[in-house]
């Protein structure tokens, strides 16, 4: 199954006799899928079904939906809107007492002032409604494909960029793993030198037991075998999610929180240049990792 972006774009026009429509679908990142409908007033029903059908196609992000009519105005009907005829007649009224010598309002002047004219809806009978309902969640499904279709090719082209850079991890922890700093001669060596720089500073009154004993409490803290396993782990994990594909995105944003993990005890526990250069080249390919993973569905 194909991975998935959060973002994308998609617009759908429709049209059946006087009535034109356009739906305009965005999407954006987010934890949960947020769906943000904005219809017409007295196209509330159709908000359960519009909900079904994104549901059915989408898994995350922030989606707005928004659906834009515009109806012929030959199809509209004039009508007087006798409250505000009413309220403005009883205003003439009233400046007539208060100011005697007004000259009358013309019945055009009268009809002029807004509101007293508007414009009506036609009345619809149930097949016409049904037929329109069904007219604009057939244009709403091509604006989910088209939307869909934009967060495939987007997720497709991100799953390239973290594949890359998963396979920077990877050899990084190789790297890691090979360093001759690692070999049991050299930390050998090292401890050693460290035992005998003691001897020196305190002029033998060490007990060479106890710097022995020490010695190797520190190897053992400063080794990073569990950690290299698990970093080979996570990446035979992300590679088998990428492989799987579909709704991937919350999982590999785990992994990458324990890759960072693991890099910051790696450096933590360093003792040596290479070692901490490597852990430091790991943090950073990590981070740039999440920023594409947190984009997947």
């Amino acid at each position: 199954m194909a991975l998935a972006s959060m973002t994308g774009f998609a617009r759908a026009l429709g049209e059946t006799g006087p009535v034109r429509w356009t739906w305009e679908l965005r999407s954006v990142n987010g934890k949960s899928l947020d769906l943000r409908i904005r219809i017409p007033a007295g196209l509330e029903t159709l908000e359960p079904k519009i909900r079904e059908r994104c549901g059915k196609l989408l898994r995350r992000g922030n989606v707005t939906i928004g659906l834009a009519m515009q109806r012929s105005q030959a199809e509209q009907q004039l009508q007087v809107n006798e409250k505000a005829l009413d309220a403005v007649l009883s205003t003439i009224d009233l400046l007539k007492n208060r100011v005697p010598d007004l000259a009358p309002p013309s019945l055009d002047g009268i009809l002029s002032q807004k509101g007293v004219f508007e414009l009506k809806e036609p009345e619809e009978d149930a097949d016409a409604q049904a037929a329109l309902h069904n007219a604009l969640l057939t244009t709403l499904d091509a604006a989910l494909i088209d939307l869909v279709d934009m967060r495939h090719t987007e997720g497709h082209a991100i799953s390239g960029i973290v594949r890359k850079q998963i396979d920077t991890v990877a050899e990084l922890t190789q790297a890691a793993e090979n360093l001759p700093a690692r070999r049991p001669e050299a930390i050998r060596a090292r401890l050693q030198k460290l035992v005998l720089d003691l001897m020196d500073v305190s002029d033998g009154q060490l007990d060479p037991q106890r710097l022995h004993l020490e010695a190797v409490m520190l190897a053992t803290k400063a080794d990073i075998r569990e950690e290299l396993d698990r970093l080979h782990a996570h990446v035979s994990a992300v590679r088998e999610l990428m492989d799987a594909g579909g709704a991937i995105g919350r999982r590999l944003d785990f992994l990458a929180q324990e890759f960072n993990r693991e890099a910051n005890t790696l450096c933590s526990k360093s003792n040596d240049v290479e070692l901490t250069a490597i852990g430091l080249d790991l943090k950073a390919v990590i981070d740039q990792m999440r920023e594409q993973i947190q984009n997947l569905e």
